[in-house]
């Protein structure tokens, strides 16, 4: 398929990153067909008609057109129902007002975490399930703020972390390189950690659509593989070629994959950031050479500037017994995780 320039809309794309994807197949940025440009005016003049004008840009028309197949009916309802669940959610306030103090403490149960670039320039995730504690986790937050993390991380790594890597790159880049280490993860913590990871993954595969690139299991125990060949006859056969199942022996592919100096130490790397790389967030979206304030941070910024009061998380979202914002004025314990990619499409 011949490389084209992607049709930008003037009302609704400006972009300060590439917009052609090195991705080479049908319905991808830079490689449409005419019926598929139509598809996305299609469905953005319909959404329009419906009353939206939030993220009708047409790298988004895209992903959730790929996620559906072209089909724009169905993808429409998918956008829609997107729309009522970021409203629900309080996402765009989320995203600007959410302080997750306890981020530090939440990490030493369930790290999860960006940590630069793969070989294709894109953000790297991180999940240690072997050191799962939901119990202890939750004496330190909630499951409503757990997951509150995870639709900020979601929105942060659309927007500063895939334009950065976008830009540094040169091409776009839309997707992450999962890593989910299953090291001493067994069937007691699977069950505990089942009913986080079912909501996180429901959120990523309907709101979120894809945003997967690579998912490597690490680590994986014996008789996993089974399991999942199982499981895999479920899922869309695009999915299944994302993921790879690795035992204990998993470096010489993930490395093939990872350069060396940018996957932690503790996964088989030479990196060892100061404090610790589940927390240093390090990457292409904290180099001045390639990051610029996200489109939320600029808005945000703007209402400060003209004195337009923020919203914040209103106590009465919270379940009983969440930390409201005085409390967090206090030394508190720590905070939970959020899993960035259970399974996302």
């Amino acid at each position: 398929m011949a490389t084209h320039e992607v049709k930008l809309d003037p009302k609704y794309d400006h972009y300060d990153f590439p917009t052609t994807s090195p991705n080479v197949q049908s319905g991808h940025p830079g490689h449409t067909t005419p019926e598929q440009d139509a598809q996305v005016f299609q469905l953005r003049t319909q959404l329009e008609q419906a009353g939206y004008t939030e993220r009708l840009d047409t790298l988004t028309m895209l992903r959730f057109l790929r996620a559906r197949k072209f089909n724009v009916e169905l993808t429409k309802q998918m956008f829609i129902n997107c729309e009522k669940w970021r409203k629900d959610f309080k996402v765009d306030d989320l995203v600007r007002n959410f302080d997750y103090k306890e981020k530090p403490q939440v990490f030493e149960y369930y790290p999860q975490y960006y940590h630069n670039t793969d070989k294709d320039g894109r953000p790297v995730y991180i999940e240690q399930l072997g050191k799962v504690d939901l119990d202890a986790m939750y004496k330190i937050t909630t499951a409503e703020r757990t997951l509150q993390n995870l639709v900020c991380e979601y929105e942060k790594f659309a927007d500063p972390r895939l334009p950065a890597c976008s830009r540094k790159a040169g091409s776009l880049l839309e997707t992450c390189c999962t890593i989910m280490d299953l090291k001493g993860v067994g069937l007691s913590k699977v069950s505990s950690v089942y009913g986080y990871l079912k909501e996180a993954s429901t959120i990523s595969q309907n709101y979120y659509p894809e945003r997967l690139g690579k998912l490597y299991l690490i680590n994986a125990p014996w008789g996993f593989s089974t399991v999942f060949s199982v499981v895999k006859s479920f899922l869309d056969p695009v999915t299944v070629q994302k993921i790879h199942v690795l035992g204990a022996g998993y470096q010489k592919e993930l490395l093939a994959q990872v350069p060396k100096e940018n996957l932690p130490k503790i996964l088989g790397g030479d990196c060892e950031c100061p404090g610790g790389c589940a927390l240093s967030d390090l990457g292409p979206w904290k180099d001045p050479q390639w990051a610029k304030p996200a489109a939320w941070e600029k808005e945000k910024e703007s209402s400060t500037i003209h004195n337009e009061p923020t919203s914040t998380i209103p106590t009465h979202a919270q379940p009983a017994g969440a930390p409201t914002a005085a409390d967090h004025e206090q030394p508190q314990a720590a905070p939970v995780e959020n899993p960035q990619a259970p399974m996302p499409s």
